[in-house]
């Protein structure tokens, strides 16, 4: 039987979400938690892969078992096992097809920005210390969707089949005081929105014209990109699937 986890971390204590050799992971962290209380190896797979310090208020992961088991009762437990940093919130059945990384739908983050100095915020937002233009942002980010080929935000030497990625949302909002940029896609490339912001930021304080942004993602170079903002300012926010549940 297949299950999905969803959980939410706070990432600044691990190297992202992947298992690395020598370093602390989420997927570590998780597969040990359930293994323990299952008395059995768990391994899991998951919905994408965080880089190191990256938050995700919500991450879905499946993994396979055959022994029956109370849902509420092993998240609790987990949570028991777990540190601070990380929260299983529900464990539930699905599809025995079913997969948390290609069935999901579409992704999307948010990158938090703060410009007046605040202590309670260095750890949640990136600290800017001049406000950059919304306007010329916002017009530069709706060309993001008119482009599919997205090799000029991607992290160099990345092993993937395709640049493509098909974005439906990208947008800055002023709430409480800060920047909040919003993107949702089908798929997302490495460091993608972190060096999306970047050259958006670039374009937002002048260094840039808000009309280079559709030479920057022609260009399919990395190097003319902007240079990626800070990962403790980003979070995965939510995971789209098609009808996976079983009733």
């Amino acid at each position: 039987m297949r299950y999905f986890i969803e959980l939410a971390y706070f990432g600044k204590a691990f190297h992202g979400w992947q298992i690395q050799p020598n370093a602390p992971s989420v997927q570590e962290a998780v597969e040990k938690a359930l293994s323990t209380v299952l008395q059995k190896e768990i391994e899991i797979v998951g919905a994408g892969r965080t880089d190191a310090g990256v938050h995700a208020k919500q991450l879905y992961a499946h993994f396979d078992l055959e022994q029956e088991f109370d849902e509420e009762h092993l998240v609790f437990r987990c949570n028991s096992l777990l540190s601070r940093d990380i929260a299983l919130k529900r464990i539930f059945k699905v599809k025995p097809d079913a997969h948390a990384r290609f069935d999901a739908t579409s992704r999307s983050y948010e990158y938090h920005i703060h410009h007046l100095k605040d202590p309670f915020q260095y750890e949640y937002s990136y600290y800017l210390k001049r406000e950059p233009d919304l306007k010329k942002m916002n017009k530069a980010a709706g060309f993001l969707k008119n482009y599919t080929n997205f090799k000029c935000f991607s992290k160099s030497k990345t092993d993937v089949m395709t640049y493509n990625c098909k974005i439906e949302e990208a947008v800055w909002k002023k709430e409480n005081g800060k920047l909040v940029f919003y993107i949702t896609a089908d798929r997302f490339l490495r460091n993608m929105v972190r060096a999306i912001v970047g050259t958006l930021l670039e374009i937002g304080l002048g260094k840039i014209e808000v009309e280079e942004m559709h030479e920057v993602i022609k260009s399919q170079d990395r190097g003319k990109a902007g240079t990626s903002v800070p990962a403790h300012g980003l979070y995965l926010t939510k995971i789209e699937y098609p009808n996976i549940e079983v009733n």
